[in-house]
């Protein structure tokens, strides 16, 4: 199903699921992205990488847009919002990023939501929609993902979404002006994992 949605789209596809869909941000996004990440940042900070004070302005959504326009263009980076299916109100994003072919077959995978959504289900359900899109449309054999040890609501979601601990990076990324260490996870293609009904 994602695969004829794509083929459809050419190379931007929409992914749906019963409460979200998936697209690729356009520059009618900037109001609402800049809207949800300044409601949030206090939510979204301590797990990013440092805000610079053009962040939350115009010029930062275009910044923002650029990179996944030529990532998309470049064929290393496939970046969506999230939006609910009923309201079309932006949710938050998610980008398989470092898309990797050959004997390697792989793509890394981050995620943000916006404050006012948080444990609702939503951002299951794209990541769920996501690794669809990674394993049946790129053909990919493994996705993997990190996050922080004490953000515990991303380590729940990623083991709750089929992903398995690998181990433990030593100051992996520089998040929010410190080089903090990470949780390592993975996903195969022949892993279990949940399936969204329909799809």
């Amino acid at each position: 199903m994602v695969r004829l949605i794509e083929l459809f789209f050419r190379d931007f596809p929409h992914l749906r699921g019963p409460f979200v869909y998936l697209r690729r941000a356009s520059l009618r996004d900037s109001a609402a992205w800049i809207s949800l990440r300044k409601a949030s940042q206090s939510f979204l900070q301590p797990w990013e990488p440092l805000w610079d004070e053009q962040v939350l302005a115009p010029s930062g959504f275009t910044r923002f847009n650029n990179y996944h326009r030529d990532g998309w263009r470049d064929g290393h980076l496939r970046g969506f919002l999230i939006f609910h299916n009923e309201s079309d109100d932006l949710l938050g994003g998610i980008t398989l990023s470092n898309i990797r072919y050959g004997v390697n077959m792989s793509a890394s995978i981050g995620y943000w939501i916006g404050a006012p959504h948080v444990r609702k289900g939503y951002m299951q359900e794209a990541l769920i929609l996501a690794m669809d899109y990674a394993f049946l449309s790129l053909r990919l054999n493994r996705v993997e993902a990190s996050c922080m040890p004490d953000n515990l609501p991303s380590s729940r979601l990623l083991l709750k979404s089929g992903f398995a601990i690998e181990g433990e990076a030593r100051a992996y990324l520089h998040i929010n002006g410190v080089w903090e260490d990470h949780l390592m996870f993975s996903l195969l293609a022949r892993d279990k994992r949940p399936r969204l009904p329909g799809l």
